[in-house]
């Protein structure tokens, strides 16, 4: 297991280039789970494979447990990584796939036998050990692949790398739980990469949000919902996102187009773009004039809840009410939980 550092790391593909990976300075903690979220093109990949050796940065470090790894390739890491499509050799039977990276170091023969054994329950790859990979499903094969990167006990880190992509939606659910329970079984650092927030929140203890090369926010679950320190992390984490709503601050008071809304706490006089962050679910429909009046255009239900799509003159407000709503004509005006709402300016979180 290891402490990842990077250190003013930064990645252009070619001298001149805008950077694909924008300068950064982070320690990751050993026996960690991460996730790096973002959209396509953000710079997930790029950074793992930094982080993996199959890359090497234009600009600053990699160190593991202190230990400069920028020049290392791979094996020199002691990492294992999982792919997007699963990789496994047809010709073998599933117990030889998996044992392959242990035969690779001339390991005891009652160890590989155990230690195949125990990934192979873990993985519920038990019943199959001994048919041929090439009979088997795409799921059922990057099942394998995730059973070889879990199978070594010594490695520093395993990387995932959107290994979900062909899997169906059931299975996916059925081994990202797996992938949990076998990281608190394990305790091995791991950094797994997707574009899907369900992955990011579910697998995740710290989750790496990115977008255009740079990292914006990393925090738990719970902070990356209740407190996004940049909006894309408010827009991007939620279904529906963080609403962002441009707004003008005095003091502990806020303005919609002119409509005022109290705040928790005060703020210092601000410049830029303005606007204040509030999600869904933390907006409540009312029928007094003092909050926020509102024109609902339509309601989903979708079956857990229903999400109220509404607008306060042109700007669009999203809220998230109980499976048990039901609207009344009275119900015109809308209600910020103060204690729940973020400032923001230039996109980033200001603090009262």
């Amino acid at each position: 297991m290891a402490k990842i550092t990077l250190s003013n790391l930064a990645h252009r593909y070619a001298p001149g280039d805008n950077y694909a990976l924008k300068p950064m300075n982070h320690v990751w903690d050993d026996g960690t789970a991460y996730a790096l979220l973002g959209p396509s093109g953000c710079g997930k990949t790029t950074l793992l494979n930094i982080i993996s050796g199959l890359l090497t940065p234009s600009d600053g470090s990699v160190l593991f447990n202190g230990d400069d790894v920028t020049k290392k390739d791979t094996a020199s890491r002691n990492i294992a990584q999982v792919f997007q499509f699963p990789v496994v050799y047809d010709t073998m039977t599933v117990r030889d796939n998996l044992a392959f990276p242990l035969k690779n170091r001339k390991l005891d023969t009652d160890y590989i036998k155990r230690r195949v054994e125990e990934i192979a329950d873990m993985t519920g790859l038990t019943d199959i050990l001994d048919k041929k990979a090439l009979s088997l499903t795409a799921d059922v094969k990057q099942k394998i692949s995730l059973g070889r990167g879990l199978v070594r006990e010594d490695v520093n880190a395993i990387l995932f790398d959107e290994p979900l992509t062909v899997i169906d939606p059931h299975m996916k659910w059925q081994l990202r739980t797996e992938l949990k329970a076998l990281h608190k079984k394990l305790g091995h650092t791991m950094i797994y990469v997707t574009h899907d927030q369900t992955e990011a929140l579910t697998f995740a203890d710290k989750v790496v949000v990115m977008l255009e090369g740079e990292v914006v926010q990393i925090g738990t679950p719970t902070e990356l919902f209740e407190k996004p320190g940049h909006t894309f992390v408010g827009y991007f984490i939620g279904s529906p996102g963080m609403n962002i709503l441009p707004v003008k601050i005095k003091g502990d008071k806020a303005y919609i187009a002119n409509h005022e809304i109290a705040l928790a706490q005060g703020y210092k006089d601000m410049t830029g773009k303005i606007e204040i962050g509030i999600r869904p679910e933390f907006i409540t429909l009312s029928n007094n004039p003092s909050d926020l009046p509102i024109t609902i255009k339509r309601i989903e239900d979708v079956g857990h809840y229903k999400i109220i799509r509404a607008a306060h003159k042109d700007i669009d407000i999203n809220i998230i009410a109980n499976e048990a709503f039901e609207f009344s004509e009275d119900l015109k005006y809308a209600r910020f939980d103060k204690s729940r709402t973020n400032i923001y300016a230039d996109d980033w979180l200001v603090e009262p």
